[in-house]
């Protein structure tokens, strides 16, 4: 029934009908697109209006230039510092070459050094070696100048011998060289010739032989003799303590 009643007051067949003339369409979208305008306008400058009143726009200016100065004032101090440490690298690398030159030339130097004192040492054996090749006053004929030992390495006895043979225009000598050595073995008497046959030596003016003895363990070794032989006959003899 109330379906009804709202059916008919919708339709033609209401009691009371009102007749209006109609805008055509594009009059009223011409309408609705003014007044949107005419209100976006409206907010547009509403908003303008807003920021001229609170300075927005000429402070970010303001700032915008400030800022643009600072880093360019930044840029210019960057490129300082980096001149700068450019400037202390380039002294940085050149102190670290004459460090490395000092220190090769320093390393040459004890080099030098070294090998200078190596070559003294060395004159100065051969200043003792000749020293003794000097005739001896009242000496003729052969004699052992020059008897050496030292231990070397605990149980190692190195030992030298140094024969001359004075005389105008000598001839060649051919001999052996018989060593001996004396010491202590555990508080007694010890003694001990070189292991092997008798080491030869040929002497015309001079002649040197050396070589080393094991010494065996436990012996303390108190001196050497040294003697040259021509045979049976002794021809010179030497002998020193340790």
């Amino acid at each position: 029934m109330r379906f009804k009643l709202l059916r008919r007051r919708l339709t033609i067949s209401a009691p009371r009908m009102a007749v209006r003339s109609a805008l055509p369409w594009p009059f009223r979208w011409a309408m609705l697109a003014i007044v949107f305008g005419f209100c976006a306008a409206i907010g547009l400058w509403a908003f303008e209006f807003g920021k001229d009143i609170a300075g927005l726009e000429r402070g970010s200016r303001d700032e915008l230039v400030r800022l643009h100065a600072e880093v360019t004032e930044l840029q210019t101090e960057l490129a300082a510092v980096k001149a700068d440490r450019d400037r202390v690298q380039s002294i940085a690398n050149t102190a670290g070459t004459l460090v490395t030159t000092e220190k090769a030339s320093q390393e040459r130097l004890a080099e030098q050094t070294k090998q200078l004192e190596l070559e003294n040492h060395t004159l100065r054996d051969d200043l003792g070696f000749f020293e003794k090749l000097i005739p001896a006053n009242g000496v003729d004929g052969l004699a052992i100048r020059g008897l050496h030992a030292e231990l070397a390495d605990g149980n190692k006895l190195k030992w030298q011998v140094l024969v001359i043979q004075s005389g105008k225009n000598p001839g060649e000598f051919n001999g052996r060289l018989e060593l001996t050595f004396s010491g202590l073995l555990n508080g007694k008497p010890w003694s001990a010739v070189l292991p092997g046959a008798p080491p030869a030596i040929k002497v015309r003016q001079y002649g040197r032989i050396g070589g080393e003895f094991d010494v065996p363990a436990q012996v303390q070794v108190k001196g050497v003799s040294a003697k040259v032989m021509d045979g049976a006959a002794t021809r010179a003899t030497q002998s020193i303590k340790l």
